[in-house]
């Protein structure tokens, strides 16, 4: 494992009132959300930020991700969940893109005071999610592929804690994750006591349609504790958290990001 690709925590000496963990995206690292970390730790708050599983080797052209399967995803989640309720009394779990998946799906199962979403991953952007279904099955049933997140710069993409390329499957698996927390969400409210969803306007990897799905399954059972954060006025843009991809584009939305994790502040 990569020095940089290490699980990040900013602990007090004691359990405090609140704990966060914070969970980065598909190939990225704890990294990502550092800054973010050291700010609610200096509120006087309990930080995590875990590695997700299959990520953080020191080997940017590492095929771990071709492993990933949503039983990890699962299991660290449980895991996560357990860490801060040891750290805080009042646990609030965000995630942006895969992390937010994931984040999402915490917020399904398990009563946390907050949850937060950033950019979560429930399909591809450019592909209708009535077509993402099949396109994840196809995937499954082939070869289990590598491809670059930037063609043009393959392994010269920044950040240097990250992977540059990611795996079919592990796209394919996400998104079955992803489709089967839309079903559940269709008959079941989250156990969460409150979630804000936070969505980029100018988004260009996921798709907002299918998280809008969730938003509107979830309000149904509990309007007065779903929100739904859309951020305006950016460049077409994914990765709005970490400030080694775009510095300018992260300190402006980091602001409203910590409104939306920590609206409370020490």
């Amino acid at each position: 494992m990569g020095a940089e690709g290490r699980s990040i925590a900013y602990v007090h000496e004691a359990r405090r009132g609140r704990s966060f963990v914070l969970l980065h995206g598909m190939s990225a690292s704890p990294a990502q959300f550092e800054r973010v970390a050291r700010d609610l730790y200096e509120r006087g708050h309990n930080v995590v930020v875990p590695r997700l599983p299959r990520h953080g080797h020191a080997d940017r052209l590492s095929t771990a991700l071709a492993r990933l399967r949503a039983d990890d995803l699962y299991d660290a989640a449980n895991e996560y969940v357990a860490i801060a309720r040891e750290l805080g009394e009042r646990v609030t779990i965000a995630g942006f893109s895969l992390g937010g998946l994931l984040a999402a799906w915490t917020a399904q199962h398990y009563r946390i005071e907050r949850c937060v979403p950033i950019a979560p991953f429930f399909g591809v952007s450019w592909i209708p999610n009535r077509l993402m279904s099949g396109v994840a099955t196809f995937a499954l049933r082939t070869p289990n592929r590598f491809h670059w997140w930037n063609p043009i710069l393959r392994e010269r993409q920044m950040p240097e804690n990250g992977y540059p390329r990611y795996a079919t499957h592990a796209i394919a698996h996400s998104y079955r994750m992803a489709r089967s927390l839309l079903e559940e969400a269709r008959t079941n409210r989250p156990v969460a006591e409150h979630v804000t969803i936070v969505t980029n306007a100018a988004e260009v990897a996921v798709n907002n349609s299918a998280i809008r799905r969730l938003y509107k399954n979830w309000r149904r059972f509990c309007p007065e504790a779903i929100e739904l954060e859309v951020l305006t006025g950016l460049p077409p843009s994914h990765d709005i958290v970490s400030p080694r991809r775009s510095r300018k584009l992260a300190d402006r939305v980091r602001p409203q990001l910590l409104r939306a994790i920590d609206p409370e502040l020490v």
